[in-house]
């Protein structure tokens, strides 16, 4: 029951995920900026605080990730309204008064008032724009944020922490489930480091995610060479960042996510065998993601399951192919109006 649970949330989180980028005002730029955020702060936290700190022991670069990571709201909440329209200097005014919330809340805010403020610019006289924005809008973001908090710890955390358990309790089908979907969600317009930072995962599904998403950068230069979805620099790119081919794959979605799903389930059973951790929320990401692996783990397991993960989604990329070797593509030319 704990294993179904966490399969049936993980799969209405996505849901939520994807009809909120894909329906709401401008839902698809607000992810985005979203993963922008994780980048930003999560990123260089898993990068400074644990290679750089513990790892290494230079306690300068442990202090550069903790001042990193404190910002994770800020970030959000200052990226999201600047994606979305508003000026860098009320963009900046919305983050800095929600200091001290987590990434979701600053999210919340900088998604609320960058609805806002710019009809403020647009209708108060010059001047008079300022003083409303001190007045009433930074308030308003930190309002928004301490009344989105509770929710948040509430509800995705919470959902964060039963997919924790039950992959503590069924962890090969869950190794199967979350590096599948995972994987499939770093390929669609979303983002797997946004994903896993809402849901706060850490841990043993922190680690599928991200060597999941790793081995993905195997899988697809294969599947886009062998059946001809693209060029060279097509391939290439595809291999450094899925979203950069984010056109050509949705117009092929089939044999891309279906075959990501089975490198992603593959690569979390690797995971799962070595019995790997990542305590580096957010971090489900291909260079990234590995590298702060190795603040978690021993370095000699990581090399070992990161290879068999690199193999398994080469494998997965090459059998992707050969199922959909008959399946109508539509190559990066013809989506691109190049031909």
């Amino acid at each position: 029951m704990e294993m179904l649970k966490g399969i049936a949330l993980l799969l209405l989180v996505l849901s939520i995920f994807s009809l909120f980028s894909l329906k709401m005002p401008k839902g698809m730029k607000a992810m985005g900026a979203l993963a922008n955020a994780a980048v930003a702060t999560f990123l260089v936290e898993a990068f400074q605080r644990y290679v750089g700190g513990d790892l290494i022991g230079i306690e300068f670069l442990g202090k550069v990730g903790d001042s990193s990571g404190s910002m994770g709201g800020v970030a959000a909440a200052t990226l999201v309204a600047l994606a979305l329209g508003v000026s860098p200097v009320y963009a900046m005014l919305i983050g800095a008064a929600v200091l001290g919330y987590g990434i979701i809340p600053g999210f919340v805010a900088g998604y609320v008032l960058a609805f806002i403020v710019p009809k403020i610019e647009k209708k108060a006289p010059a001047g008079l724009d300022l003083i409303i924005c001190l007045v009433l809008v930074a308030p308003a973001a930190r309002g928004i944020a301490l009344l989105a908090d509770p929710v948040v710890n509430q509800t995705l955390l919470n959902i964060g922490s039963v997919i924790t358990a039950a992959t503590t309790k069924s962890p090969m089908v869950m190794g199967i489930v979350l590096g599948g979907v995972i994987t499939v969600v770093a390929t669609a317009p979303l983002s797997s480091m946004a994903l896993t930072a809402m849901l706060g995962l850490t841990g043993l599904p922190m680690a599928i995610g991200a060597l999941a998403v790793m081995g993905s950068s195997f899988l697809n230069p294969v599947l886009f060479h062998r059946l001809k979805l693209g060029n060279k620099e097509t391939v290439i790119a595809v291999a450094i960042e899925p979203l950069t081919q984010a056109d050509v794959i949705s117009v092929n979605p089939i044999p891309v996510f279906v075959t990501n799903f089975i490198g992603g389930a593959l690569a979390g059973l690797v995971v799962v065998h070595f019995g790997l951790i990542n305590n580096a929320v957010g971090t489900a990401t291909p260079i990234a993601g590995l590298a702060v692996m190795f603040g978690f783990n021993p370095a000699i397991t990581v090399i070992k399951a990161a290879l068999l993960c690199a193999a398994a989604g080469a494998f997965s990329g090459f059998l992707g192919s050969v199922i959909f070797k008959n399946y109508k593509i539509i190559p990066a030319d013809v989506v691109r109006g190049t031909k």
